[in-house]
């Protein structure tokens, strides 16, 4: 399946005017408490996205929005860290809450959320990630995407998450393309472990 490209399209001028929607949504989305986050992310390229403009900018709004609905829960305060990443509707939670009921709870709450299409949870019960260790997961994130844009340019059709050394995987990909990256991935010192999040398409 060839890869849309909205490079020079009319899409952009949308895509371009939704963004300035979705930057003044996150401003004032940081006027609520957000949860703290450690998980270092990286997005894909707009031009190379497998994704509809529309779908890129859910899934921006489903991030500002459920941030903010898990800062305001007062059942998940206290020393907890949470990322949220979606693509494509599919939500991924990573980093560390206090207690499993922590854990379901922000489950929970991305759940009824109705863009969320399909949850994958990965929060941990334990400490929040120090100084090191979010320095140590950006340094990953940006070797894991130097080896992707060598790699068939898959950089740019996937979403890098990194946490505790642990590489997240989410795009709209092929089969071939899912291997290729796992392949490549696997060869970046001091990746602990691949986890894919990925749809596949023909």
């Amino acid at each position: 399946m060839a890869t849309p490209s909205l490079v020079k399209s009319p899409a952009l001028t949308t895509l371009a005017s939704s963004l300035v929607l979705l930057a003044a949504l996150q401003g004032l989305a940081a006027c609520v408490p957000l949860v703290l986050t450690a998980a270092t992310v990286t997005a894909v390229e707009v031009s190379q996205d497998r994704r509809t403009p529309g779908k890129y900018l859910d899934d921006n709004l489903l991030e500002v929005r459920l941030r903010g609905a898990l800062g305001q829960n007062q059942s998940l305060g206290g020393e907890v860290n949470i990322s949220v990443t979606s693509f494509n509707g599919i939500v991924l939670l990573t980093g560390e809450v206090n207690t499993d009921e922590q854990r379901q709870r922000a489950g929970e709450i991305v759940q009824r959320d109705s863009e969320t299409r399909k949850l994958v949870n990965e929060l941990e019960l334990a400490g929040k990630t120090n100084v090191v260790g979010r320095l140590n997961d950006s340094w990953l994130t940006s070797k894991v995407k130097a080896r992707l844009f060598n790699t068939e340019n898959l950089a740019s059709k996937i979403k890098v998450v990194t946490e505790h050394g642990k590489v997240y995987l989410l795009g709209l990909v092929t089969q071939s393309e899912a291997d290729a990256a796992v392949d490549a991935v696997r060869s970046v010192k001091g990746v602990t472990r691949i986890i894919k999040v990925f749809e596949y398409i023909e």
